[in-house]
């Protein structure tokens, strides 16, 4: 009874030790979340933060590249008090929808890197010293979403063809290309300069090759006016657009299933093809039999 007592108990010890490790890593991984940043800041949310003000956009002859050669790129400065009050190098802000790289900061302002791509995608190019922009914070992954699911990958830029008002709130009617129209859909989401906005109204267009003929519609509250650059467009004004990722994702998806049925229907096709092609030549030589026999026994008959 003796020796069971103690593998008992060296059991439970056992159990004991594994199971403070456990709570120790645990709580010392749970306190590591909550203070390194770059842990739990992931994307977007489309709830703008602040409305940050250029200071200045230029090229710079002299970016020094991963071999040590320089490069010519395109360098943007925002002046933002919420953007660096816990930046970093290399953290994410978006501005104007775009997830763009902090690669410099101070107390007031921080300064970004502009992509060849990013300049052919969005209106960034365009901005000027003194020009106001949407800016957001990376989202903390334990933090709320009051918006939606936004990367910051900015698939288009839009065109404001009209604006009314309706009470306390503003309409405003963007163009878009028909490639980018399927993705927006009534009562959906969709980025417009990083502002997070419901879909209310959507015009498929004519024609796939008709420029400007798809549109969709927003409705801005009186808060929302107040906090974005939006209403202060004029009509005409380039924005950046980025539609639900989501919805891009459903398409590919049905894309590889519609692919796959389609080969499947092929390979079918071409078997059925197959086997009445075998069947046309069996009925060919059942038919050819037949005559033979028949006139072998016409022969038999007539000698």
């Amino acid at each position: 009874c003796m020796p069971y007592c103690i593998v008992v108990i060296m059991i439970f010890i056992f159990t004991l030790l594994n199971l403070s490790a456990v709570a120790s890593l645990t709580f010392s991984n749970l306190y590591r979340y909550k203070c390194d940043s770059s842990l739990h800041r992931a994307m977007f949310s489309g709830i703008v933060e602040d409305m940050g003000i250029v200071e200045t956009l230029i090229p710079n002859q002299k970016m020094v590249l991963w071999d040590g050669s320089l490069g010519e790129g395109v360098e943007l400065t925002v002046r933002s008090k919420i953007a660096v009050s816990d930046a970093s190098i290399g953290c994410s802000i978006a501005v104007n929808g775009v997830c763009l790289t902090a690669t410099s900061f101070d107390d007031e302002k921080f300064t970004v890197g502009l992509a060849p791509e990013t300049l052919r995608r969005s209106n960034l190019g365009s901005l000027i010293q003194g020009s106001k922009v949407n800016i957001e914070r990376a989202l903390k992954a334990d933090g709320r979403n009051s918006g939606h699911f936004v990367q910051g990958h900015v698939d288009c830029t839009g065109v404001i063809q009209e604006r009314w008002k309706e009470g306390d709130s503003l309409w405003v009617k963007v163009a878009v290309s028909a490639d980018v129209i399927k993705y927006i859909v009534p009562k959906g989401f969709i980025c417009i300069d990083g502002t997070s906005l419901t879909v209310c109204d959507v015009q498929h267009g004519e024609s796939a090759t008709t420029a400007r003929a798809c549109w969709f519609t927003v409705m801005l509250i009186a808060h929302t006016q107040q906090h974005v650059v939006l209403p202060s467009k004029p009509i005409g004004e380039e924005v950046n657009i980025e539609v639900d990722v989501l919805a891009k994702m459903v398409e590919n998806s049905l894309t590889g299933a519609t692919e796959g049925w389609k080969k499947q229907w092929e390979m079918a096709h071409d078997e059925n093809k197959l086997l009445t092609e075998k069947l046309q030549w069996l009925t060919a030589k059942v038919e050819e039999m037949s005559a033979t026999i028949a006139r072998m026994e016409g022969t038999t008959k007539h000698p």
